[in-house]
């Protein structure tokens, strides 16, 4: 069961987003008090210095000028006063219905996310179907039946002929958006899925196109008026950069962590920029989609990962319970069991822990402490973290100032065979470690030689290949990710990612990054660029190489880079809420500017949802 907020431990409990619930309170009506509770002006209270009118000091007569001058500032201090009450009270109402209606969404949001929520939706629509006879003239359609994606539209009907479906919804003012439903069969005679795209507070117009095999098509046309967004996120992102050239693949971009102090959500946004769905999930983030078995699953807190069917419905939920706290990232080994980045609550250090969730069970393990691999290197670090000096007392599952953050996991990818590759932001290091799910041991490092030096360690780095010339070490990448290439040779892979280009190291601080690396940027929001970085690693030659580069706009942390199946590659400079798409030869094909809930976008990957939302092919 998912543990919502209730099950947060205090190293990752948020802020709360509900503000106090202010409430006017009215003025005592006490001598010398220049305002009536009305918020007129007492015109008897208008004491001077002294309390010069008392009694035992009886005013001077004023002539009748300064009488009537007097007259004219006291009107117009009860103007301004009656004014500026009336202001703070219409904020305060404002801000008590904005909490009180956030509030809300968050307690619905938590009950969408249990067992019993989710089997009274299913009891629901089977009621519905079973009540009445649908066919392509007469549709069954809810409106986000399982409360997983609020844009959404289920779907059923059946039809005399097995046919295949596609659907395009239009609405005024946005492109339109097409798709093919997917189904178990190419052609079938009944048909449930998921529409996806429909505008919120708009007319939507949805064609649905049934094709039979030997080519004869029929249209049908319904029209649905979709309610709001439980969200704040915008309808149609801005589109820096238009794509007039290039027609990119199929899919939807996957808006991971638009980190907020409020409530949480995952986002769909297609080609044009245009929002396509939205999920909300518990708090924290969901980092990225994993698909097996018809089933999509992604994290929606701190502790939770649920899988999702394609009518919307949760039916799988696993967690890490209260002892570890997920950040980050999530894989699947080769058994389909969940492979997680961790910290482990009540201790001092963060996110350097490695555990497993059993995907039949859902038994909790601990793979490894990175401690028992660079444990010299850990104690030598300086107690810091990123949030070090802020004077911030704030623990979240990616920064804390009372705790030790000495290698920062970001990124973690499971070789097949059996190996894993990890990315220390902390570190800016890329380490390999041997059979993680049996006897780990450090295989290999790839990062800054300087940064390594004295330390012991330094026997285990890669050599730079700098026979078609050097390049700058990563500072703090992301999403570094193991690609394999039947064009290699034995024992070669690639790896590629988002070098943030940023040096800093604060349990490090003697370390000098922009001393040993060249061009590197030293501060969190004034740099200007980022790269993606792809590297040919040879494990027989011990060596790495700088293959292909793309410079990007600057994101001290976070981001991500993703190729994708149509040749294109996609980066996310999350500080800047900028996500792009650059061509084979890297010039920029599309450019998405998001506005940022709080501070920065964390990943962008696109998905192209076939076998899941729609069909293959």
């Amino acid at each position: 069961m998912p543990t919502g907020s209730a099950g947060m431990t205090p190293d990752d409990r948020p802020s709360s987003t509900i503000q106090p619930q202010s409430v006017p309170v009215a003025t005592p009506d006490i001598p010398g008090n220049p305002v009536n509770p009305d918020g007129s002006v007492n015109p008897d209270s208008q004491a001077g210095p002294d309390n010069a009118n008392s009694p035992a000091n009886p005013p001077e007569p004023a002539a009748p000028r300064t009488r009537r001058m007097r007259r004219r500032v006291i009107t117009g201090i009860a103007v301004v006063v009656v004014i500026a009450v009336a202001s703070a009270l219409a904020l305060v109402s404002v801000n008590y219905q904005r909490s009180a209606a956030q509030s809300a969404i968050t307690k619905h949001i938590t009950q969408v996310y249990t067992k019993e929520y989710q089997a009274k939706a299913a009891a629901d629509l089977a009621a519905k179907k079973k009540a009445g006879t649908y066919t392509e003239d007469h549709m069954l359609t809810v409106e986000n039946p399982y409360g997983t994606n609020t844009t959404s539209l289920y779907v059923y009907f059946t039809t005399q002929d097995a046919v295949s479906v596609t659907y395009t919804v239009t609405a005024e003012g946005y492109p339109d958006f097409t798709a093919t439903a997917y189904q178990a069969k190419t052609y079938q005679k009944t048909h449930e899925f998921t529409v996806l795209g429909l505008i919120p507070n708009a007319k939507n117009t949805i064609i649905f196109t049934l094709k039979t095999a030997s080519g004869k098509s029929v249209t049908k046309t319904i029209t649905h008026r979709m309610g709001s967004l439980l969200g704040w996120e915008e309808t149609r992102v801005t589109l820096t950069k238009e794509n007039t050239s290039t027609k990119l693949g199929n899919g939807l971009y996957a808006i991971l962590g638009n980190d907020s102090e409020g409530q949480d959500y995952m986002f769909y946004y297609d080609d044009n920029g245009v929002l396509r769905g939205e999920i909300p999930i518990l708090y924290y983030r969901s980092h990225r989609l994993l698909f097996k078995n018809g089933i999509m699953y992604f994290s929606v807190s701190t502790h939770d990962i649920v899988g999702m069917n394609r009518l919307g419905r949760i039916v799988k939920w696993y967690s890490t319970g209260s002892g570890y706290i997920l950040h980050h990232d999530y894989v699947m080994d080769a058994d389909g069991n969940f492979v997680i980045l961790a910290t482990k609550t009540g201790l001092k250090t963060m996110q350097d822990y490695i555990i497993k969730i059993d995907a039949t069970t859902g038994k909790v393990s601990k793979l490894l402490d990175m401690g028992e691999l660079f444990g010299d290197y850990r104690d030598a670090a300086t107690f810091a973290s990123l949030a070090s000096g802020s004077g911030s007392t704030t623990c979240n599952a990616d920064n804390c100032a009372t705790k030790k953050d000495w290698i920062h996991l970001n990124t973690i990818q499971m070789l097949p065979d059996g190996d894993a590759i990890v990315s220390s932001r902390e570190m800016s290091t890329i380490i390999r470690i041997n059979d993680l799910e049996g006897t780990p041991s450090i295989e290999s490092m790839i990062g800054e030689s300087t940064f390594w030096k004295g330390t012991g360690y330094e026997k285990y780095l890669m050599t730079k290949d700098t026979s078609d010339g050097d390049w700058p070490s990563t500072g703090g990448q992301h999403t570094v990710t193991y690609e394999e290439d039947d064009s290699l040779k034995d024992g070669q892979y690639f790896l590629y990612m988002f070098d943030n280009n940023y040096g800093f190291s604060p349990t490090r601080p003697e370390y000098d990054w922009a001393a040993n690396v060249e061009d590197i940027e030293t501060k969190a929001t004034s740099g200007t660029k980022s790269y993606y970085y792809k590297y040919l690693v040879d494990t027989k030659a011990n060596t790495y190489k700088l293959v292909r580069s793309i410079t990007v706009p600057y994101s001290s942390v976070v981001s991500s880079a993703q190729e994708y199946e149509d040749g294109t590659v996609i980066t996310d400079s999350g500080k800047q809420g900028i996500w792009g798409v650059y061509g084979p030869d890297g010039t920029l094909i599309a450019q998405y500017k998001m506005k940022t809930s709080k501070t920065y976008i964390y990943r962008v990957f696109k998905y192209d949802f076939e076998g899941f939302y729609f069909a293959k092919g």
